[in-house]
């Protein structure tokens, strides 16, 4: 049976074709890397020097469970059109490039991914002689959010409180209550710059760090300021934030006997 799977296609995919047409074989020495952010779409390359409109290819990603079915396409049939086998991880999510079948590209996209996503993947090209596998590793890294509600290590919400040493100076106190693994702890000001601090204090107890972590505020133009712990290794990040009042007016001995304005901290 013969089907007509389109003939235009974008640029960026004939770049595709082209860069990636060199990917190692199983057995060689090169393995394409993929690198994306979480929750972002992966396109996995593999392409061979001949037409697929007819033919068959089949992607899998191996683990420690074993083998599973990601996307497999066999002359116009394919997992989103019918064929049955799919891994349920990746159905709705896996897809092809129709447009670039009859240029020999194999090349899938997932959607949307997950930590969970990365891994070893093949795409094999059974039906071809000599069969021919390629080999692609998907690595996708954390970003950034607050994840207290899908995994139990990561820090609470940091608990801030001020001191007032002076007229026109704060001490600002942030605390971290058991979070593992341990995590970094930042003051910022209200535009996301990096306030000088002293060092922290680290209590290491029952598997949870417990951090204190101090800054000393002076006179500035922003009075909004955020403690921010940090797990990169978990993806996670969160954050609290303290207004510090206006200080008291200060005379400045001016001449004309006009007081200066407050200083805002």
């Amino acid at each position: 049976m013969f089907c007509f799977c389109g003939l235009k296609a974008p640029h960026f995919l004939c770049f595709l074709a082209l860069v990636f047409g060199t990917s190692g074989h199983e057995n060689g020495p090169e393995v394409v890397t993929v690198v994306v952010s979480e929750g972002s779409d992966a396109v996995l390359p593999c392409s061979v020097s001949t037409s697929l409109v007819q033919e068959l290819f089949d992607w899998r990603r191996r683990n420690d469970q074993g083998t599973q079915e990601v996307f497999m396409y066999q002359n116009c049939s394919h997992y989103n059109n019918g064929l049955k086998g799919q891994h349920d991880q990746f159905k709705g999510r896996a897809s092809h490039f129709p447009q670039q079948l009859q240029f020999g590209n194999a090349s899938i996209i997932i959607r949307n991914t997950t930590i969970s996503d990365s891994g070893n993947y093949t795409c094999d090209f059974p039906n071809l002689q000599p069969e021919q596998i390629f080999s692609i590793k998907l690595v996708v890294q954390y970003s950034l959010k607050d994840r207290r509600g899908e995994n139990a290590r990561a820090a609470p919400k940091p608990v801030v409180w001020l001191v007032k040493e002076t007229e026109d100076q704060v001490q600002l106190h942030c605390v971290v209550l058991g979070a593992f693994p341990k995590p970094k702890v930042e003051w910022k000001d209200s535009d996301g710059n990096i306030f000088p601090a002293e060092e922290p204090q680290v209590l290491y107890r029952g598997d949870r760090y417990y951090i204190t972590f101090l800054t000393t505020v002076t006179a500035t133009n922003t009075s909004l300021f955020h403690c921010v712990a940090t797990q990169e290794e978990i993806g996670h990040v969160i954050e609290a934030e303290i207004r510090v009042p206006v200080s008291i007016p200060k005379t400045n001995g001016s001449c004309n006997g006009e007081s200066s304005r407050p200083l805002q901290l």
